[in-house]
Order: C-alpha cells, then sequence, then structure tokens
C-alpha cells in the first residue's frame, strides 16, 4: 500500500516513526506499507519505491523542512502531491482549523476526487462539514477513516461503528481534552489556583502556547461534533454546541465538591440531539472521574448498557496508532474486495 502523508509536525512524525518501527510486523502480517511522499508547508520529498522515514525525520527536525530531503526533495505543494503522485491512501495530518477547515478541506475532497482513500486525524474540516466529506468519498467510491480525530489512541469512533454495531447510540458523555483534565485535575489535587495551574501544564508541554482552544472548551466541542455525526448519524457542526471552558473554575469550587462527593471535569456530552460542552460535577467513584492527561469516553446503549473506554487522548505516538488502525483497516477491505474480484 502506497501512502502520502500531508503534515509533517509532530503527528506526522509520530506516524513516520511508528510505521518504520512497524514495517516487519506489517509485512508479516499484512503487507508492505510504502510512505511515497511526505509533505509540509514548505515542500515535499517525493520516491516511488518509498522514502527512508528514519531519514526523512532527521530532515525535518535538522533543516525544518522536508523538501531538503537528499535528492528526493523539492517545493512541490501538497495540493500537486495529491494530485500528481501514484499513491492508495493520503493521511492528512496538518494542523487543525476550526474556523475554515483548511488546508485539511481542500487536501481531504482533493484526495477523493484522485482515487486516494484518506485517514486523517484533522478535527477542523470534520467539525466544520463531516456530511459534505462523506458524501464526497462516496461518491469517489473511496473510504474515509478518522478514528484518531478523537481520542487518540482511544478506540471510540470504531468502538461503536464496529464493535458495538447493531446497539443504538443513546448517549456519548467524556472528558476528550487531555490539558483542562490535567489542570482541573492539578487544582483539585494540590489547591492551585486556575493560573498556576495553566502555566505548570504549559511549562511541561501539556498545554499550547496559545491554549484558548483547550480552555475555552473549543476542542472538546469539535470532537463531540464528530462523534455526534460519526456515530449517532446527526448533522451538527461546532456552531451547534453549546459551549463554556474551565477558566472560572476556582480550588475552593473543587474542595467543595470533594466535600460532597464529587469532582468538577470538563464534560463533552451528546444526548437526545443536545451537545454541551460544560464543567460538571461528576461522582468521585464515577468511570469519567479519571485523572491527569487521561481521557475517557462513555456510551449509553440499548444492548450493552453502559460502555467505557479510557486511554491517552493525545501524543504523536498515540494518534499515530489509532491512524495505523485505520490504514490497515483500509489495507485489509481492498485486499479483501480484490480477492472476491479473483474468485
Amino acid at each position: 500500500m502506497k501512502i502520502i502523508l500531508v503534515g509533517f509536525g509532530a503527528i506526522g512524525k509520530g506516524v513516520a516513526k511508528v510505521l518504520h518501527e512497524k514495517r516487519d510486523y506489517l509485512k508479516k502480517n499484512y503487507g508492505d506499507f510504502k510512505v511515497v511522499a511526505i509533505t509540509d508547508s514548505s515542500g515535499s520529498a517525493i520516491d516511488e519505491n518509498g522514502l527512508d522515514l528514519i531519514k526523512a525525520i532527521e530532515v525535518k527536525e535538522t533543516t525544518g523542512s522536508i523538501k531538503n530531503y537528499p535528492e528526493k526533495g523539492s517545493e512541490m505543494k501538497s495540493i500537486d502531491v495529491i494530485r500528481e503522485v501514484e499513491a492508495d491512501v493520503v493521511v492528512e495530518i496538518t494542523p487543525s482549523n476550526l474556523e475554515t477547515g483548511e488546508p485539511a478541506k481542500t487536501h481531504i475532497l482533493e484526495s477523493f476526487r484522485n482515487k486516494k482513500h484518506v485517514v486523517t486525524a484533522n478535527k477542523g474540516p470534520l467539525a466544520l462539514c463531516y456530511k459534505e466529506l462523506v458524501e464526497e468519498a462516496k461518491k469517489h467510491g473511496v473510504m474515509f477513516r478518522h478514528e484518531a480525530s478523537v481520542g487518540g489512541a482511544m478506540p471510540i469512533i470504531n468502538l461503536a461503528k464496529e464493535t458495538l454495531a447493531g446497539n443504538e447510540i443513546l448517549s456519548i458523555r467524556g472528558i476528550l481534552n487531555g490539558t483542562t483534565n490535567y489542570i482541573l485535575t492539578k487544582m483539585e489535587k494540590e489547591g492551585l489556583d486556575f493560573e498556576t495551574a495553566l502555566k505548570e501544564a504549559k511549562e511541561l508541554g501539556i498545554a499550547e502556547t496559545d491554549p484558548t482552544q483547550d480552555i475555552e472548551g473549543l476542542d472538546t466541542a469539535a470532537k463531540i461534533v464528530i462523534l455526534a455525526n460519526s456515530i449517532m448519524g446527526l448533522e451538527k457542526t461546532i456552531k451547534d454546541v453549546k459551549v463554556k471552558g474551565i477558566t472560572k473554575i476556582t480550588p475552593e469550587a473543587l474542595f467543595l465538591a470533594n466535600k460532597r462527593g464529587y469532582t468538577i471535569k470538563l464534560i463533552g456530552q451528546i444526548k437526545e440531539n443536545h451537545l454541551i460542552v460544560e464543567p460538571m460535577l461528576v461522582p468521585i467513584d464515577s468511570p469519567l472521574n479519571v485523572k491527569g492527561t487521561l481521557n475517557v469516553a462513555m456510551f449509553e446503549t440499548d444492548l450493552a448498557r453502559e460502555v467505557v473506554v479510557v486511554g491517552r487522548g493525545a501524543g504523536p505516538v498515540e494518534t499515530a496508532s489509532a491512524i495505523l488502525s485505520d490504514l490497515i483497516h483500509i489495507y485489509t477491505t481492498i485486499n479483501t474486495k480484490q480477492k472476491m474480484k479473483n474468485i
């Protein structure tokens, strides 16, 4: 399977690292997974026989751009690579833009038009125009997978759609942002005020330099829109979510909640077609009371009742885990169809 990586930041390098480390496992159990092109904002590297992924990571880290890859580098833009380079799958992992969804939206649509399957971790276009993307994928007869867009390594979307197939998902609740969970955990355990806990999270690299999307609840809002649309068949955008962040939470509020047997968590919830993100009281013995940077999602279903999944919601290698799962799904689906044709 020939792969194009579009975006070569932390997650892109994580995907390259995982594909390199798992190459023997993949070859033995599935087949040859080759990255034939890598692009970033300044250029690309292309090799139809497969790029050396360790060399690609070194080039990016030492020079800042993949276009400096020896002999195979160029200033060819991502969109042209998608159009012109022969490949089966495009992995779209550019930074998320929750205002326009670009450039990821254009990358994804252009991939579909060029008969390339897509795997993405990008929340922007999924939170803004999910229905359009799904319809375009169907129109062009390609697969569109996005497990990594919610919950990092946690199998949330595929768990609901595949393992829990046949169940009606009645509601979804969860903690889907590790930065806010870390801040609230520090405030609760150490009595820190919000600003001090945020400063510490930034120093540790847990919070972004500009953590607005996290602390104001927008990152969680984007994720519950993706879950509402992909799992529950709703047609929502981020504008349909009632959102309140954690900036007004105080250590005193957490202390009083603890005295009553509760904690306070930033919860994203989908129930009866309503999408809400806000700090909520959670019983201390609830499965939703996870600590630190952990994420958790709870499905309420008609048959299996409550199903809870906990895991690491962020990180390059963790996110790459979900991307790899989607790549394997596409590979095995293509192979199965090919075998059926040959019977």
